[in-house]
């Protein structure tokens, strides 16, 4: 089939080169020519394990294009996916003016025959009605017939560091519509990932298609992300009760997910959740409740425990070293999951401010980071050993799987005082007790014999809240 993707971001530059790989004939479009011009050499500007093969593979055979207009990419595709970023406000509502210009834009340049115009970015409930509106306002700008539209919701569910497994092995598929004939036509598109003829085991179901109507589509979106942000957020309140009681969280993690109504996805405890979906996301959510007079108190409380939990590791900091002010702090990578380059909302930001704030100086190693952002005060290490080196304590941030098979004894010896914070219970607590270090998880003080600070919130962070509003 002939596709357009508009927006090369994570979902946008995905979306297309999995649909080139199984078939389709692909054009995306992106506004930055640079970015254009680098996707048509075969690299990618997003780090995602992968992408770049699969990239080349496509341009070579022929089915997948980058181009920066836009009328030509609409012209090109039967299926036109709007794939550009809805960033949060300061509101915490989502900014969709990338959406309302691509769809006044797609209506400006549409000509030919019927056109699928799908909503991929996730947008507001209730965008679909919006963006079939804003396409036709560009159509009338222009006073010319066309041969008809339709807009499906159909949300994404990737994960950054496994997108492509993702797209070839689907949960499900949600496709949203008051349309059949566009509704058969996503159908057609996806035939190939319903087959399951590039997943892991092609033996398997078929994909489980959801069909309904838009608003209750890009309801599903929503509800599946805060669902799992609210999960975490449990796992870690249960984890800060485990360390007041003697607990150990991993194990009680376990015991819990064996049951099939819980299940044991996402039910590891650390120091919080972020990335660009979860936060963007569950905000939306809380946003258009308030809109339609409903507080989700629930959403609130999720919300509320991962912003205390990010400063988990600062209490634990606080507890083995006392005064922070003029140590060295270490933090084991800068990313808020592996397998990405993305920073956004990552916890490690949130640590190196209040750290700094109290006067100690961080130091950070990410194996894909090489800059930190202008506005983010930290040395970065060029390796392990270098970040070790000098430091009061380090901080376990990111679960890299390098991390794990570190020589955990060179690193104490570089080290004043060894003592690893580990903030996603990830490494190999006797191990490291072997290369003397002194090491703190979450929720686990019955493995690593401490308890936590009392349970009041710390001076330092009421002083940060106040002082943020």
């Amino acid at each position: 089939m002939q596709v357009c993707v508009i927006g090369t971001g994570y979902v946008g530059l995905v979306t297309g080169v999995c649909l080139a790989e199984v078939g389709h004939h692909v054009v995306c479009v992106d506004n930055n020519i640079d970015k254009v011009k680098l996707m048509q050499s075969g690299q990618s500007p997003i780090y995602e394990p992968g992408l770049d093969e699969l990239m080349r593979s496509a341009i070579d055979a022929g089915r997948l294009e980058f181009t920066a207009d836009l009328g030509a990419g609409v012209a090109h595709g039967e299926i036109l996916f709007i794939a550009v970023g809805t960033p949060a406000l300061p509101t915490g509502e989502s900014d969709t003016r990338y959406v309302e210009a691509v769809a006044r834009g797609i209506g400006t340049h549409l000509n030919g025959g019927y056109k699928v115009i799908v909503n991929k970015s996730t947008v507001p409930i209730g965008s679909g009605d919006w963006v079939q509106r804003l396409v036709m306002d560009g159509v009338s700008d222009r006073q010319q017939s066309i041969a008809g539209f339709d807009v499906v919701s159909n949300p994404e569910f990737l994960r950054e560091g496994s997108a492509i497994y993702d797209t070839f092995n689907p949960d499900r598929i949600v496709l949203g519509s008051n349309s059949s004939q566009a509704i058969a036509l996503m159908q057609q598109l996806y035939a190939p990932l319903v087959a399951r003829q590039f997943s892991a085991d092609p033996s398997g179901s078929p994909v489980p298609v959801v069909v309904t109507d838009l608003v209750s589509a890009e309801m599903i979106k929503y509800a599946a992300n805060a669902f799992l942000a609210t999960k975490i957020s449990f796992i870690n309140e249960v984890a800060n009760i485990c360390d007041r009681v003697g607990a150990d969280v991993t194990q009680v993690a376990t015991g819990i997910g064996l049951d099939s109504r819980i299940g044991n996805k996402f039910l590891n405890a650390g120091i919080g959740w972020g990335g660009s979906c979860f936060p963007k996301d569950v905000s939306a959510l809380i946003h258009t409740a308030q809109d339609y007079g409903y507080e989700a108190q629930l959403l609130n409380a999720a919300v509320e425990t991962n912003r205390k939990q990010r400063l988990i590791a600062v209490e634990k900091l606080q507890q083995a070293l006392k005064i922070l002010k003029g140590k060295t702090i270490g933090l084991l990578g800068l990313t808020f999951k592996p397998h990405t380059d993305d920073l956004r909302d990552a916890p490690a930001l949130d640590l190196i401010e209040h750290l700094t704030r109290l006067g100690a100086k961080v130091k950070a190693y990410d194996p894909i980071i090489a800059s930190a952002p202008p506005q983010v005060v930290v040395e970065l290490a060029v390796g392990l050993e270098d970040l070790a080196t000098g430091c009061d304590a380090l901080v376990l941030v990111t679960e890299w799987p390098q991390f794990r098979d570190a020589d955990f004894a060179v690193l104490a010896g570089l080290m004043h005082t060894p003592i690893l914070i580990d903030g996603r219970n990830f490494l190999d607590a006797e191990k490291l007790t072997i290369a003397g270090f002194d090491t703190i998880g979450i929720g686990r003080s019955a493995v690593n014999g401490r308890m936590p600070l009392p349970l009041s919130e710390p001076t330092f962070i009421s002083k940060t809240v106040a002082q943020a509003a």
